[in-house]
């Protein structure tokens, strides 16, 4: 069986995470400071997400682009893993993206996680000038990226002829460290498109949704895989953990805090984390969705920008789980 790993979003503005922070300058530092934090806890990766505009509402508020702040974070670190929950696919032509990720992997020094999903918020595709096709068109295009991305980090001369993308002759270089490439990560739960892309090209899957609703999913991609000849056990399967860790007058106080950051209400605040206790309750959580079959568990605690909570985190939640967290040995 795999062991279980944990991954951590930083703050990156989407979810107004930086709302607090006054300076544009002290915001990115914010991102970077809990980076390295996650790196000295002993998380395996940090993840970001790819969108433009914040949630639940589009307001005036810095949200830093995906890719750039990879290749920051790629430098501002030094061993733990880089990922996007989710690249959109829309966003930036899958050959281009390819070139942004072997530059990224190189800088990194091979430590590249590429997420990639067909994109969803519409809201932000057209105040951006991108098109946004129906939801069967956005899978085609990635279906067809998946085999861009493929060809460009392992041909010398790429090539591909398809109904949205072409190639001819494309020099990627310098290639990937990771060999034959870096890991891909296919966000989405949709049972006829993409967990069949899953099993045919990603090396993960990812979901948000409840413990059946997973052990439902899980069950689709396994049929994929045996349609596509692959082993199910080489996927790996993967979720995403929206908490709080505290006491109750804690959780109360973040979800307060977070409410007023986000012009939300408390309940819709509460209804985003609904995993939030203490560390007990949190590895228990997590316990059910390995029991379930998963096998990484990224997690997002809206206040981690106050600095300290992702190494708490750490401390009280891995310890429970079975992992050691490097901040004991230190």
């Amino acid at each position: 069986m795999t062991e279980l790993k944990l991954g951590i979003f930083v703050p990156q503005g989407w979810r107004m995470d930086l709302a607090d922070v006054a300076d544009p300058v002290e915001k990115f530092e914010t991102m970077s400071r809990c980076a390295r934090e996650a790196e000295k806890a002993g998380f395996d990766a940090v993840w970001v997400y790819d969108h433009f505009h914040t949630v639940p509402t589009a307001e005036l508020e810095a949200t830093f682009e995906c890719w750039t702040s990879m290749a920051a974070l790629a430098r501002d670190t030094s061993a733990i893993r880089l990922g996007q929950m989710v690249t959109c696919n829309g966003y930036r032509p899958p050959s281009l993206l390819a070139k942004m990720a072997s530059c990224v992997d190189v800088m990194s020094h091979g430590r590249l996680i590429l997420g990639i999903g067909a994109g969803w918020y519409q809201h932000e595709y057209e105040a951006y000038g991108y098109e946004y096709p129906d939801t069967p068109e956005r899978l085609r295009m990635l279906r067809e990226s998946l085999q861009v991305l493929k060809a460009m980090w392992t041909q010398e001369h790429a090539q591909f002829d398809g109904t949205y993308y072409h190639l001819r002759g494309a020099i990627n270089e310098p290639k990937p460290v990771q060999k034959p490439h870096p890991p891909i990560w296919i966000g989405g739960g949709g049972e006829k498109v993409t967990l069949k892309l899953v099993a045919q090209y990603g090396d993960a899957c990812n979901f948000n949704a409840d413990i059946q609703t997973v052990r439902h999913k899980l069950e689709v991609l396994r049929q994929h895989c045996e349609t596509a000849g692959r082993d199910y056990r080489s996927v790996l399967k993967t979720i995403e953990l929206y908490t709080i860790l505290g006491d109750r007058r804690e959780v109360d106080r973040v979800v307060s805090d977070t409410a007023r950051r986000t012009g939300q209400d408390e309940g819709f605040v509460r209804s985003w984390h609904p995993w939030a206790g203490d560390a007990e309750h949190i590895a228990e959580a997590i316990g059910e969705y390995v029991a379930a079959g998963i096998e990484y568990v990224i997690v997002n605690v809206p206040n981690a920008f106050e600095g300290g909570v992702i190494t708490r985190f750490a401390e009280e939640v891995f310890p429970r789980l079975g992992l050691r967290s490097k901040l004991e040995s230190s």
